[in-house]
């Protein structure tokens, strides 16, 4: 098995943003993603380019193309945002983003009529069944193949960082679940899902593992391995997918920004000579329950040596230490929004101060997000 790796420029950047169609009347979701499909496809009948399908059809997903900064990516999802809804306005249909619909009921939502969806659900059924989640994946330019794995690994050190950020999922089918991120712990029920495998440290051990995969019927295709950071052999990137789904476009840069800096700077350090940090693998799988379970207020482990700190306080450090890279790839300011918006709380902290002040009612939480997302900006519980 010979796995190659597209070639990509250094620090390039793609985004997609998975994105819910909701009731602007009722808030629950609403089965109109093959509509907003139709509408903008091409002439042609081929893929519209920045818009695409999902699993769900209360889904669309907007990717951008190759780009340079983190406001041009921006710049791209704006358009394509605006575009989705000339087709939703009128049809009373809003858009909003979380890690889960907070009272949505999986069974009652229909998946795309496509055969690569029908595969997934017929082989993982009950878990498969209620993947009602959303998250936003991020792509980075690696330019050297030898680079990826040694980068991916020190990403994961960062892990529960990422994640707690993003956190945005408290409510599952009604439920508040007392996680931060249902979402993160729900999609790792998928087979191939979740961590990747920190002893796959150089790419002949990748090969091996995708062949040992495709040889026993595990995988069809090297997309099915659905790790939370997988390299994307297609585009050249490592493929960041740990983020629950981001309720705002101003959160969503600060993440992006975040992303951008640390593979920049990680790559960096490998151009230095320095070997980049990695963790064990049960103080990792320790520190994603953590994030997923307390978010912004979970403690987390450091290093190999078993330090701990709270996640905020490290979270201070990290950022200070990106700031000149982020001089040089043009995202200071969205950088800096990271630590505003973790001193302000995490989207799962205001979902339960909105529900707390409406009596636990779920339907003034899908209208906050939905005014967060047309606001573009986290707004104060009310």
């Amino acid at each position: 098995m010979t796995l190659d790796f597209a070639h990509s420029e250094r620090s390039t950047l793609g985004v997609e943003w998975e994105l819910a169609l909701v009731d602007a009347d009722t808030g629950d979701l609403r089965q109109v993603a093959q509509t907003v499909l139709d509408a903008v496809a091409p002439a042609d009948g081929s893929q519209h380019p920045t818009i695409r399908q999902e699993l769900l059809l209360n889904t669309v997903e907007l990717v951008t193309g190759v780009c340079r900064t983190v406001p041009e990516a921006m710049a791209d999802l704006d358009r394509s945002i605006a575009l989705v809804r000339e087709i939703t306005d009128p049809l009373r249909v809003e858009l909003m983003c979380a890690g889960t619909h907070p009272f949505g009921h999986w069974a009652n939502q229909k998946v795309t009529n496509k055969g690569r969806y029908a595969t997934l659900i017929d082989r993982t059924q009950w878990w498969g069944r209620q993947m009602l989640i959303y998250g936003v994946h991020v792509h980075v330019g690696v330019e050297s193949r030898d680079k990826v794995l040694p980068i991916l690994g020190a990403l994961l050190t960062y892990y529960p960082h990422l994640l707690a950020l993003s956190c945005s999922s408290p409510y599952w089918d009604g439920r508040d679940t007392s996680y931060a991120s249902n979402r993160a712990l729900l999609f790792q029920q998928l087979p191939t899902a979740g961590l990747p495998f920190t002893e796959i440290r150089a790419w002949p051990q990748l090969e091996r593992y995708v062949d040992d995969m495709l040889r026993t019927g595990v995988i069809d295709s090297f997309d099915e391995i659905r790790w939370d950071i997988r390299p994307s052999l297609e585009f050249g990137t490592l493929e960041m997918r740990i983020f629950d789904g981001v309720t705002n476009r101003a959160e969503l840069a600060s993440l992006v920004a975040l992303v951008h800096c640390l593979v920049e700077w990680l790559s960096r350090r490998l151009d230095a000579g320095e070997t980049l940090p990695t963790i064990t693998p049960w103080f990792l799988t320790e520190n994603k329950w953590r994030a997923a379970r307390y978010g912004m207020e979970a403690i987390v482990i450091l290093d190999e040596a078993g330090n701990e700190e709270l996640v905020t306080d490290s979270l201070e450090r990290l950022v200070a230490t990106l700031r000149p890279v982020a001089a040089d790839l043009g995202c200071s300011e969205d950088l800096d929004g990271v630590l505003q918006f973790a001193r302000n709380g995490a989207s799962y902290q205001r979902q339960r101060d909105v529900a707390a002040a409406h009596g636990g009612e779920l339907e003034h939480v899908v209208a906050h997000l939905v005014s967060e997302f047309r606001a573009g900006r986290p707004l104060p519980p009310r």
